[in-house]
């Protein structure tokens, strides 16, 4: 039996506007209806594997925990990080949380990869395991098709054209320019470093103790002295903050006196720039990628999506361009510059721009909420409350606030007055007034919330109950 180790903490930029801080892309569903942190549960599930383990950040875990449940999968394990700190102390954090079953062979692996073959992703996975029961650590290698300068590539004496092959691995190349990236591809001997290790929990210990000893104390005490949060084992703050920011190649894998590899041959993608996204479709008769409200005259060879239905994005004498547009956000670049849009992402950082890491659409635990409009003194929003779902019950220093229900059932709590509430009927909440929303019913709960006042940020909430143990936020 294989255990998946599951890495989902990652903030990643690189498909900017649609995959941002607040709501990465491993959590977005890029190419049908699940995520690509879905699709990797669901290509591990099965009798031969064991319930997942999840690694994931503080602000990622409802959405998490959300998307694991719509899988119907009860089981998973989830260990919040308090802090990022990479992907060493993720992976020895997980394989100390298991150290009570040394034998037992672990898959850790990246949140936000495609596998368009099951079938061969899972016979490679029994050729690592045979070998990681063995005592290494395997990572699975991919036969590089373009001198990609965003990965890692693996150096191998020989590599056979067979999928599923064992290799051995003399060197570990990080991500090269294009010049050398060409040069290891023509020479026959490279693949690309897909991030996904298997091996059993006491090789892998046994690896840190020798390579990174340094690591074992922070992590052992950020277990140790880490608690149960819901049904989160959250780390501990201040032992795990002293873990350092690390990637697992550069703390063990680089350092390994042997390496083995398993050739993997499955349309391994990890979706890393919007050219890999549109490299996923076929496209029209011109190689266009239509996604969304998208129309394209006259193009060739390029990738035009609107995530907004009521967002028409019209490309005219387009070639080799990527035009994405979200409700806040147009992104439009070169295919040659597809790679670098984290560079957008800096820029717009400098900018104070909220877009740089913010939707419009806050995911919270409860549900969500966006702005519809804001003005001075005034913000309007939109309010969608999960069946069972409730918010904090809190109050504001600075700003009133009316709700209107749209759809559904609400309870509403005003200082010491509850009510039941339903379409079309609305309530006013006073300035400094206790309050709070719940939903009792078995459908969404919309609502609109017309919020005014001298200032209107999210931090002017003082929280005095929260079922999702949020009391650390209390402004």
């Amino acid at each position: 039996m294989l255990y998946p180790v599951v890495l989902a903490g990652g903030s990643g930029t690189r498909l900017w506007p649609v995959s941002r801080k607040s709501f990465p892309k491993q959590f977005t569903a890029l190419v049908d209806k699940e995520s690509l942190f879905q699709k990797t549960l669901l290509r591990l599930s099965g009798p031969e594997y064991a319930a997942p383990l999840v690694v994931s950040a503080e602000d990622y875990r409802f959405v998490a925990q959300e998307q694991i449940e719509a899988l119907g999968i009860e089981d998973a394990t989830l260990i919040v990080e308090p802090v990022a700190r990479n992907t060493a102390p993720a992976v020895l954090t997980a394989a100390l949380s298991m150290q009570d079953t040394p034998e037992v062979v672990m898959v850790i692996t990246p949140s936000d990869h495609l596998i368009a073959d099951q079938a061969a992703f899972t016979s490679a996975l029994y050729s690592a395991k045979c070998k990681a029961e063995q005592g290494d650590i395997v990572v699975l290698g991919v036969t590089p098709d373009h001198p990609a300068t965003g990965f890692g590539y693996l150096r191998a004496t020989e590599i056979p054209p067979q999928a599923g092959v064992v290799l051995t691995i003399r060197e570990f190349v990080e991500k090269p320019h294009e010049g050398k990236a060409m040069s290891m591809i023509a020479s026959g001997n490279y693949l690309w470093n897909a991030g996904i290790f298997v091996a059993r929990v006491d090789t892998i210990l046994k690896a840190f103790e020798t390579y990174a000893p340094h690591m074992m104390g922070p992590c052992k005490a950020a277990l140790s002295l880490g608690s149960e949060d819901l049904s989160f084992l959250r780390l501990h703050h201040d032992a795990f903050e002293q873990c350092p920011s690390i990637s697992f190649d550069c703390a063990v894998m680089e350092r390994l006196d042997k390496c083995t590899a398993v050739h993997l041959d499955c349309g391994w993608s990890d979706l890393g720039s919007w050219q890999a996204v549109k490299d996923q479709d076929d496209g029209d008769d011109r190689g266009n990628s239509l996604v969304g409200n998208a129309t394209a005259i006259d193009c060739e060879n390029s990738l035009l999506k609107s995530e907004n239905p009521d967002t028409a994005i019209v490309g005219l004498g387009l070639k080799d361009i990527i035009a994405v547009a979200t409700d806040d956000g147009i992104l439009v670049t070169d295919m040659a510059h597809s790679d670098q849009i984290g560079r957008s992402v800096e820029v717009l950082k400098a900018k104070k721009a909220k877009q740089a890491e913010e939707f419009r659409r806050c995911h919270r635990p409860w549900g969500y909420y966006e702005t519809l409009s804001l003005g001075h003194r005034f913000q309007v929003k939109r309010i969608m409350v999960k069946p069972g779902g409730q918010l904090s019950l809190q109050s504001h220093v600075h700003r009133a606030e009316h709700w209107v229900v749209v759809a559904g059932s609400a309870k509403v709590t005003v200082k010491d007055q509850v009510r039941m509430m339903t379409e079309n009927e609305s309530t006013y909440i006073p300035l400094g007034a206790v309050h709070r929303l719940e939903n009792p019913g078995k459908l969404p709960l919309h609502l609109i919330e017309v919020q005014s006042g001298s200032y209107l940020g999210e931090d002017d909430i003082t929280r005095y109950e929260d079922v999702y143990n949020r009391t650390e936020d209390v402004a």
